[in-house]
């Protein structure tokens, strides 16, 4: 699947024909190759991506840093190491694919980008660089919302709220802000302790539970602490991982955590009761996951690391139900109600069967009542004309 290079990064493209692609930055700097990007598709029945590109594309300079994908799934933006962000169009199907160069002059040479990422609604573009500098645009306008080349000593992580209102990010100083991305200016600095980093953080995405998750090193121990959106102060703790987490991801319909450790361990969490229903153990022996991501439709992990490349996990919790499933039950329970009306009816109390005297009958003869009319005199006797 991967052939030679070292996989730097990964992330997941849904696209309109609800179809599921895999964007790969890949580098081959040590056999004195140019590094590209490379997208695979995904087969749901195997759990796999395909042995061999759909299509690839050259980068002229630098290794890939990071990667955001437009969730329409036709743009990827590229952050390298020669200090560029590169645009990209996807165009085709999956038999006939092509990746196009694009011009994005608003972040080229601008330094190493260490997080870049598009909002949920894909209205806004955040960049984070190595020297802390915070830059917020309108997409596709590019128009600037927030340049701040002071927001950070140095970024570690960002993630847009499911509204795409605030913007997250994390410091390598262990310090972490909130900012609202529509009017472009700070909202918080999140609390901590003296001897608290904040590292990694996520928000909530089921649209019921407005929380931001982050990771937490309180001296030697890995937490994960949740903060309430509304007040953007903590609410609980609890330690998951139980060791120092390298990548954090949410599922899109936000029902699932997932935190991958910096020797190759995964889990996934369930958030409603912030417990763990799935371990993957040493899935990256002996090496920091660098990147990892659910699959938008699917629940499948995606993980990378520069030693073992590329990995799919099938977590093993419960299986959600389709929606024709759903209708499908609806449809049983509406048909058994019919039945136990009709069971009901059947023997019920005596109300429902009135009974009928003897000589009473329920409808009368329509021969007995005619016969009546035509045997009776008329009581006012024959008209005079």
């Amino acid at each position: 699947m991967e052939g030679q290079g070292v996989v730097i990064c990964g992330k997941w493209i849904k696209r309109p024909e609800n179809v599921n692609l895999v964007v790969l930055g890949k580098s081959f700097r040590a056999n004195s190759l140019k590094s590209v990007l490379e997208i695979f598709s995904f087969d749901r029945n195997t759990t796999s991506l395909s042995s061999s590109p759909l299509t690839t594309y050259v980068i002229e300079d630098g290794d890939p840093v990071s990667i955001a994908v437009h969730p329409s799934g036709d743009q990827i933006v590229c952050a390298t190491t020669s200090g560029d962000c590169k645009l990209f169009e996807l165009c085709g199907q999956e038999a006939d694919m092509k990746l196009l160069a694009k011009g994005l002059p608003c972040l080229e040479g601008v330094g190493v980008q260490k997080c870049i990422d598009f909002s949920v609604d894909g209205s806004r573009l955040a960049s984070g660089g190595v020297d802390g500098h915070l830059r917020i645009f309108e997409w596709p306008s590019l128009c600037i919302i927030l340049d701040e080349p002071r927001a950070h000593k140095s970024f570690r992580h960002m993630d847009f709220s499911l509204d795409s209102e605030f913007l997250a990010s994390t410091s390598t100083d262990g310090s972490a802000r909130v900012w609202n991305a529509n009017e472009g200016v700070p909202v918080t600095n999140l609390s901590r302790n003296s001897d608290e980093k904040i590292e990694l953080c996520r928000f909530s995405k089921d649209g019921t539970k407005p929380f931001l998750f982050c990771t937490v090193q309180r001296g030697d121990k890995a937490i994960t602490v949740v903060w309430d959106m509304s007040t953007w102060n903590k609410i609980g703790h609890k330690r998951l991982l139980k060791k120092p987490a390298s990548v954090l991801s949410v599922s899109m319909d936000g029902k699932y955590l997932a935190l991958g450790s910096k020797d190759g361990d995964m889990c996934i969490v369930e958030v409603k009761k912030m417990e763990i229903r799935h371990w993957s153990r040493k899935l990256h022996l002996g090496t920091s996951i660098a990147s990892m991501e659910f699959c938008p439709n699917e629940r499948v992990v995606l993980t990378t690391t520069p030693e073992w490349g590329a990995v799919l996990t099938k977590p093993t919790v419960p299986k959600d139900w389709k929606e024709w499933q759903l209708y499908l039950v609806l449809l049983g329970l509406f048909l058994a109600s019919a039945a136990l009306f009709y069971v009901f009816f059947l023997f019920s109390d005596p109300f429902w069967k009135v009974p009928v005297k003897r000589n009473q009958p329920a409808t009368p003869e329509v021969e007995t009542i005619v016969g009546d009319l035509q045997g009776s005199e008329d009581p006012f006797g024959p008209l005079d004309m």
